[in-house]
């Protein structure tokens, strides 16, 4: 099962660093774990549509309405890292984004986003492997002082995240264009 501590340590073997037992060790390379990987795991979980980290709300709207274009506004849930789709499959609403909220004119909102999961043992396990490679990455020169590994890890992450992303992508079903008139024409 992976965890916090066992992708950092992972990370910190292929760099041929030691692993760390906790987050909070007093060591060096425990302390820069944890000053880099709440910012790296958000950053790598809003850079694509992971299955295991998306989520579903309605959202009422605040007591407050906008000042104007919008009849409501709707704050972000406390978790959201970014917004996937607004308004039901085929029903897209009109909205903009400012200041942690959602304006629009509807009066509930239905919200697809990235969540910040950061509970590691519901992610898919490409995700865990591609959460290393960041963490390697990330603390490559601190760990080595070689800007050499450090472009060699990075590069290491970007092939790896393609297929990765790919792969996460085939668990659900081809997007289709829907039935529109001017396509049915054409054949």
């Amino acid at each position: 099962m992976a965890t916090k501590v066992s992708i950092c340590s992972n990370a910190l073997l292929m760099l041929g660093a030691q692993t760390i037992n906790a987050m909070d060790d007093d060591s060096d390379r425990a302390q820069l774990a944890s000053n880099l990987y709440d910012q790296v795991r958000d950053a790598l979980l809003r850079s694509h549509p992971w299955n295991s980290a998306t989520k579903r709300v309605i959202l009422a709207p605040t007591t407050t309405a906008p000042a104007f274009d919008y009849a409501y506004a709707f704050n972000l849930p406390g978790d959201w890292l970014r917004t996937l789709q607004v308004g039901e499959d085929g029903d897209a609403l009109d909205y903009v984004t400012e200041s942690g909220q959602i304006l629009c004119d509807d009066d509930a909102l239905p919200l697809r986003y990235i969540w910040r999961n950061d509970n590691e043992a519901t992610w898919d396990s490409m995700l865990v492997h591609a959460m290393g490679l960041a963490m390697q990455a990330h603390m490559a020169y601190a760990i080595t002082k070689s800007t050499t590994m450090r472009d060699s890890c990075s590069a290491e992450l970007m092939n790896y995240l393609k297929a990765a992303r790919s792969t996460d992508g085939m668990d659900d079903p081809p997007q289709t264009l829907g039935d529109f008139p001017l396509l049915a024409s054409r054949f």
